[in-house]
């Protein structure tokens, strides 16, 4: 059996990383997180922050210092909540929403690694792009 338990980034403070997607998630940080190791539950699976003593921030989209990864969130209203990320700390870095309102945003956190804020419910992806719904 193979099952995936845990989505582990490195930083240089695992305690600020973790709160600033505690944050964003609405999840708590997990009890005896500390300055070394620190989680958020999600279900069975665990995004967890790892302190690593040398950390080089990616420099998206900088192929010399690269991502290595990004985490998607699904939003309603990315105008809303890119006002609460940017909040929190995160950079807004680039933007790929369409004039319908679907695509997606690319935001750094606060040690440099990207995710985005998407809006693509309702979008079917097929062999030639994305087909987005019709406006209401």
């Amino acid at each position: 059996m193979l099952r995936l338990t845990d989505f582990i980034i490195d930083c240089p403070d695992t305690m600020r990383l973790a709160a600033f997607y505690a944050a964003v998630t609405g999840r708590p940080v997990r009890e005896g997180s500390d300055g070394d190791w620190a989680g958020i539950r999600f279900g069975e699976i665990e995004l967890a922050f790892i302190r690593v003593t040398d950390y080089r921030a990616p420099q998206w989209p900088d192929g010399g210092h690269p991502k290595q990864f990004h985490l998607d969130f699904e939003v309603d209203d990315i105008e809303t909540e890119q006002a609460r990320v940017l909040a929190l700390g995160a950079t807004l870095a680039q933007d790929f929403l369409s004039p319908e309102g679907y695509g997606w945003r690319v935001y750094t956190d606060p040690v440099g690694h990207p995710f985005c804020l998407c809006r693509n419910r309702g979008v079917t992806w097929t062999d030639q792009g994305p087909v987005w719904p019709e406006p209401a």
